[in-house]
């Protein structure tokens, strides 16, 4: 399980540090990330496992600020973590927690049952609902449509321009594309054109689809005439526009308004719905932790997406029978996310939505 390598700027702060700086700087995130609140000297003298004067404890708190780890929202003397001690925390600091039997039981349970009718975007759809439920996060899920294997293929005339192609693919998923008909196509050509593809399709990709008809071309061309032909390589073109293969799936937003404690919070969460709505930010963010093995931790304007929203995501790519990295599953929510607790839950749906996909169940 990996998280972003800790930048040595990131870690100059604390990395000659005693133990008591150390202490007092988890402290301070801990309550952080359990209250949201500014925690203060006094308090923090009081949980400390050695005994200092909150004097002290002041003293080293002006050392964790100097260091930008640490800040004052405000005039009281409550301290922060800020972006970048988050980042420091999550790569030195940060003892992993495990899931209990009881939440990987149930995590593999509900991933199953999902799985159990073939439906790749039911079972995907249900890992986001599940991570989105055990983290009060929104559980994000973004998928490669280019690899899911064809089992039908039909053209369904709209008016004289416009046709539907209905692409089924061997786990039930369907998907509809608009598609433009050439000029004087006769109404035989959409079933001339589907018995074509139908014939070839069975078990294949579009890519290897496409591959197999371009070789095909002067079959193509004496078993059908050219209007008939040209519906045919249209009907199994690719999308145009980035991310057009790709599938993002989003789940529990109302989540992230479960917990607001002031009306900036509120702000940032309307923020965060809008960046939600930008999906190919979203996917392009997702697609980002496909490098590598393991979970991969976005803090904040560490990425661009979150700029403005202060958010982080966990995340965690999945790989299909053959080890090929297919998808990714995460968690977005505020930077104060129980990130000890999340990175398991990331990487253990993961690697269950991966068992089912390369069929060991």
């Amino acid at each position: 399980m990996s998280a972003h390598t800790p930048r040595p700027e990131t870690m100059s702060g604390l990395v000659e540090t005693d133990q008591r700086s150390r202490e007092i700087f988890r402290q301070i995130v801990d309550g952080y990330l359990t209250t949201g609140e500014p925690v203060g000297s006094r308090n923090i003298a009081r949980l400390l496992p050695m005994a200092l004067s909150p004097a002290t404890v002041r003293n080293v708190m002006t050392d964790l600020e100097l260091a930008g780890l640490i800040y004052a929202p405000h005039t009281s003397a409550g301290r922060l973590p800020t972006e970048r001690g988050l980042r420091f925390f999550v790569d030195a600091m940060m003892e992993v927690g495990n899931l209990t039997s009881d939440e990987r039981a149930r995590i593999e349970a509900q991933i199953r049952v999902a799985a159990s009718n073939r439906n790749l975007d039911q079972t995907l759809t249900e890992a986001s609902a599940l991570l989105s439920g055990l983290s009060r996060g929104a559980g994000v899920v973004v998928t490669t449509k280019a690899d899911v294997r064809l089992k039908h293929i039909e053209f369904v005339r709209l008016d004289p321009a416009r046709a539907l192609v209905v692409l089924v693919s061997e786990d039930g998923t369907v998907e509809n594309r608009l598609l433009a008909l050439p000029p004087g196509l006769p109404a035989s050509a959409l079933s001339e054109a589907a018995n074509f593809l139908n014939a070839r399709i069975l078990g294949k990709t579009l890519a290897e689809l496409r591959s197999e008809i371009g070789g095909q071309r002067a079959l193509m061309e004496r078993e059908l005439d050219v209007l008939t032909a040209r519906l045919v390589e249209s009907g199994i073109a690719t999308q145009a526009g980035p991310g057009s293969d790709r599938h993002l799936i989003v789940r529990g937003q109302a989540n992230l308004l479960d917990d607001l404690r002031a009306q900036e919070d509120l702000e940032r969460i309307r923020m965060l719905f809008g960046d939600l709505e930008t999906q190919t930010d979203v996917i392009d963010l997702l697609t980002r932790a496909e490098d590598g093995d393991g979970v991969r931790i976005f803090i904040g304007s560490e990425n661009k997406l979150f700029s403005m929203s202060g958010s982080s995501m966990v995340a965690a790519p999945f790989r299909d029978a053959e080890q090929r990295i297919v998808g990714v599953v995460g968690i977005i929510g505020p930077t104060r996310l129980n990130y000890a607790r999340i990175v398991p839950m990331v990487d253990y749906t993961a690697k269950v939505v991966g068992r089912l996909l390369d069929g060991s169940r």
